[in-house]
């Protein structure tokens, strides 16, 4: 038997059969169960029966990115480093997305494997995440693309090319249910025609974020999910899923966004320009969000005490929990040098903004759904195989996705 992979401290066996891993952004466990419930996942029904389901953990902040990454590293951000989908550069002085590879501090199980010379296929809906989950893969025959710019690939970045002929779909629109689903045409195509030994297939939360749970589109949406799951379990596959994140209403009693715009609030209180407040959901989706999640991160002044500033907003309505530096770090498995002096997690219903005036939410058509706090840290964590012996009550975490496919599934 050929030798475990080493990669960040965790041990891989080589895959034995076809392995695909499925981050379902936004996943919230209910919409699995009001999709069962509902008759329209039948896969997931008898999966869930059959094979290992369990309740997980995501990395907090709970959003795309650091969620993604930790899924195929197996770490969490404080090994990986990448610790939301924007963050300030201090050593520039600037605020910059966290798209670049430049920003990844470890090795993805995809470049181990591909060193090893198995054939990984990595697809992913929005090309903000291509470039990082494809680091330092070999390509062909591995090969790394978004549904997001399906018709912009080449066999020289992407490891393939003529996306479209393959899967016969269109360009999906950035904003739509069908960004997701020719993420799943293509993986199923792919194992059709390539037989990739292990595939990751990451989705959009557009669906989770404008459709509650057991709503007849979010239902609609994981039918879609469940039909070609169960094509690629019928092609012998062995199937993890997962999500980034949950997904919660984040709303008042009127149906408007209930916000706490901290950049207004602490330039009240402590003069304008003295803070800069970072919001790491940022990224370049913001219609369906407005920019708006349920974590924050505060730079402070040099003289400024950062202790008395987070009691004192510790005590506003809505706020879940505020840590220093060094807290947060250790509380959250956070890269110290890539947060502000203060970490701010908002209550379930409630999200936190910047400046009111910073934030356009003219593209919300739908009462404000969100995430990034601890109240969106639950996720699903299935396997289509049934794997005995294992402890419920341990933490899993949505990162232990790899480990369960290549090391426990047979």
């Amino acid at each position: 038997m050929p030798a475990p992979l080493s990669v960040n401290g965790r041990s891989y066996r080589l895959p034995e059969a076809p392995t695909v891993v499925v981050c379902v952004d936004g996943c919230e466990p209910d919409y699995i169960a009001q999709a069962v419930a509902a008759g329209r996942a039948p896969w997931l029904k008898r999966t869930l029966a059959e094979g290992t389901a369990l309740i997980a953990d995501c990395v907090v902040p709970s959003f795309t990115n650091p969620n993604n990454l930790s899924i195929v590293t197996g770490a969490p951000p404080s090994v990986h480093g990448i610790c939301g989908n924007f963050l300030y550069d201090a050593a520039s002085g600037t605020e910059v997305m966290m798209n670049d590879p430049k920003w990844l501090r470890a090795p993805t199980i995809f470049a181990a494997l591909a060193d090893a010379g198995k054939a990984c296929a990595v697809i992913t809906a929005k090309d903000k995440l291509r470039r990082l989950l494809g680091h330092g893969m070999k390509l062909s025959p591995s090969l790394c693309f978004s549904s997001e710019k399906s018709d912009q690939v080449s066999r020289a970045e992407n490891g393939i090319d003529d996306v479209l002929s393959l899967v016969g779909r269109p360009v999906p629109d950035v904003y739509s249910a069908e960004l997701s689903e020719f993420v799943f045409a293509a993986g199923v195509a792919l194992m059709k025609t390539r037989h990739p030994d292990v595939m990751y297939l990451s989705t959009t939360d557009y669906i989770q974020h404008k459709h509650a749970p057991g709503d007849p589109v979010a239902n609609d949406f994981y039918a879609m999910m469940d039909t070609h799951l169960g094509a690629l379990d019928a092609m012998g596959c062995v199937i993890a899923l997962t999500a980034d994140h949950g997904m919660n209403a984040k709303v008042r009693l009127d149906a408007l966004p209930d916000v706490i715009y901290l950049q207004d609030l602490l330039d009240g209180w402590l003069g304008a320009g003295t803070c800069r407040v970072i919001l790491p959901i940022t990224d370049p989706y913001v219609v369906h969000h407005g920019a708006l999640g349920s974590f924050a991160t505060v730079y402070l002044p040099a003289d400024e005490d950062a202790a008395t500033l987070a009691a004192r907003l510790s005590d506003l309505r809505g706020v879940e929990g505020v840590w220093t530096r060094a807290a947060a770090a250790q509380h959250f498995e956070l890269p110290a040098d890539r947060i502000g002096d203060l970490v701010i997690v908002s209550e379930r219903s409630t999200v936190l903004g910047s400046a009111q005036s910073r934030h356009d939410l003219s593209g919300l058509d739908a009462p404000l759904r969100s995430h990034g706090g601890v109240s969106e840290q639950r996720v699903p964590l299935i396997v289509n195989r049934r794997i005995d012996g294992l402890d419920n009550n341990r933490r899993w975490r949505n990162f232990d996705a790899f480990d369960l496919a290549l090391n426990h599934a047979r």
